[in-house]
């Protein structure tokens, strides 16, 4: 059986590859995993994501979609995948057809195929008042936090959709540092250094006492030559935490290209002591 990468699905379904990792974690898809951990996507699967595409594209939430899957596939009988089906939308009802029938999947409630217009012609029947329109259905909200977490989650296997989870966790709550410095960190290491900056003193303007924030706003600035405001960070990040080791050695070290030799070997020798002890931190 022919198998593609996740990067190939994307190319095809011409989605990026960040949400189609987003639709296996929501369980709205589920192809298999190599020998590597690597998703193998079968023709299968890329026929369900063409159908999540559209509904996705349909405003059909995400939470909707993933119930509506559970229940088609309670509905189908064991040896009927779930590709074998047509499911797209129509307005904000989703509806199912296995080229016999029509049904909605949420209810399993079938509709009537024929011509409404000539059956009505044929049988006298009374108007009927229109039905209320349906409420929009949303999928629960994040707090802030939630959405720091779900970020720290992502943080190491996929540092994009990461970035989007802190982002909206800032936008909930501007304050929280933890986010911030997550979020610096992952621009740092992208070489946006100019958006790190920007997390990290926002940080630190949030968690003026958190001696993490200002040292790596102090690895940044003297990663950029910019020596006397490192300086000023890693003397911040001690004032925070007088036996963070690796501030004493790093600023040590800076002390030192800079020619004070007297002012490094004092941070040198502290960061020696701290690093032979055992760590309180």
């Amino acid at each position: 059986m022919t198998r593609f990468t996740t990067r190939e699905v994307a190319k095809i379904a011409v989605l990026p590859e960040a949400q189609i990792r987003s639709c296996v974690r929501a369980g709205l898809l589920a192809p298999r995993r190599g020998r590597q951990g690597r998703l193998e996507w079968s023709f299968q699967d890329l026929l369900l994501l063409k159908t999540t595409k559209g509904l996705l594209d349909a405003r059909i939430p995400m939470a909707r979609i993933r119930r509506m899957m559970a229940s088609l596939k309670r509905q189908l009988p064991d040896d009927q995948a779930l590709s074998s089906l047509t499911i797209y939308a129509d307005g904000r009802r989703v509806v199912a057809w296995d080229g016999a029938a029509r049904w909605q999947p949420d209810s399993g409630q079938f509709l009537f195929t024929f011509d409404v217009q000539a059956v009505a012609a044929k049988i006298d029947l009374p108007e009927r008042p229109p039905e209320p329109p349906l409420p929009d259905m949303k999928e629960p909200t994040r707090t802030a936090e939630q959405w720091f977490d779900l970020g720290c989650e992502l943080d190491a296997a996929s540092p994009e959709e990461a970035r989007h989870a802190y982002q909206h966790a800032l936008e909930l709550d501007p304050t929280l540092a933890d986010a911030h410095v997550n979020l610096g960190r992952l621009y740092h290491q992208a070489n946006q250094t100019a958006e790190a900056e920007a997390h990290y003193r926002a940080a630190a303007r949030h968690a003026p006492d958190d001696a993490i924030v200002h040292f790596n706003l102090a690895v940044l600035l003297e990663e950029v030559g910019r020596a006397s405001e490192a300086i000023q960070a890693y003397q911040s990040a001690l004032k925070a935490d007088p036996n963070f080791a690796d501030a004493h050695y790093n600023l040590g070290l800076l002390f030192d290209a800079l020619g004070k030799r007297a002012q490094a070997m004092t941070h040198l020798r502290t960061a020696r002591k701290l690093y032979g002890r055992p760590a309180t931190r």
